[in-house]
C-alpha cells in the first residue's frame, strides 16, 4: 500500500488508529463508491452486540426464515475472518442466532455476523469476542426444518448483498462494499 494508506481491517485491528477512521470517514473518502453503488451504507435499524464494536471481513451469504439449522452449519465451518451476514426476514418471532453460536462463531474464528432478525442469550453473545448486529433480541428459538439458501444473494432493507463483497461495521453504522477497501 502506499505510504499513508491503511486498509480498515488493519487500523480497526491495531488499536492506534481506531479513532482516526470509522465508517463515517470511510464514506466521506469514499463519496465516489457511494454515488455509483460500490459501497452501501445499511440502514440504521440494527443493534449492537458482542464485545467487538468493530469488525470487517468478507461475506457469506445465508438466507433462512425462523430455521437456524443452516446457521449452525456455517458457523462450524471455519471463518478465517468472515462475516457471516444472514437474511432471517426480518422475522421479530423468534432468534436466529445465540449464545451457543455466538460462542461457535467466535472459537471457528468469524469476525462477525449480521443478522435481519433476532437473536437471544444477549448477556452471552455480548461475552464473545466478535461482532454481532441485530434487529433486536427475542428469546424464543427458531424452527430446526434445515431451509434455507447458502451462498446466494440476499437483500436486507432493499440492499442486494453478495457472497463475497465485504462488510464494515462500527458504532457508526453498517457498509458494504463490492470489494476490499483501503484508506
Amino acid at each position: 500500500m502506499a505510504a499513508g494508506k491503511y486498509s480498515f481491517s488493519a487500523i480497526i485491528l491495531s488499536g492506534d488508529y481506531m479513532a482516526s477512521l470509522a465508517t463515517a470517514e470511510v464514506c466521506d473518502v469514499n463519496a465516489g463508491h457511494l454515488s455509483n453503488g460500490d459501497l452501501r451504507v445499511l440502514p440504521p435499524v440494527f443493534k449492537i452486540y458482542g464485545q467487538c464494536r468493530a469488525f470487517s471481513g468478507p461475506i457469506t451469504t445465508l438466507k433462512v426464515f425462523e430455521d437456524n439449522v443452516l446457521v449452525r452449519e456455517l458457523l462450524e465451518t471455519r471463518g478465517e475472518g468472515r462475516v457471516l451476514v444472514i437474511d432471517g426476514g426480518g422475522s421479530m418471532r423468534c432468534a436466529l442466532v445465540g449464545g451457543n453460536l455466538g460462542q461457535l462463531a467466535q472459537n471457528m474464528g468469524w469476525a462477525g455476523i449480521v443478522v435481519n432478525g433476532c437473536i437471544r442469550d444477549v448477556d452471552e453473545i455480548n461475552g464473545c469476542d466478535i461482532g454481532v448486529r441485530a434487529l433486536a433480541s427475542h428469546p424464543q428459538k427458531s424452527n430446526k426444518k434445515g431451509q434455507g439458501e447458502k451462498h446466494v444473494p440476499i437483500y436486507i432493507g432493499g440492499m442486494m448483498i453478495r457472497e463475497g463483497e465485504w462488510l464494515y461495521a462500527d458504532s457508526d453504522g453498517i457498509l458494504v462494499s463490492k470489494t476490499e477497501l483501503s484508506i
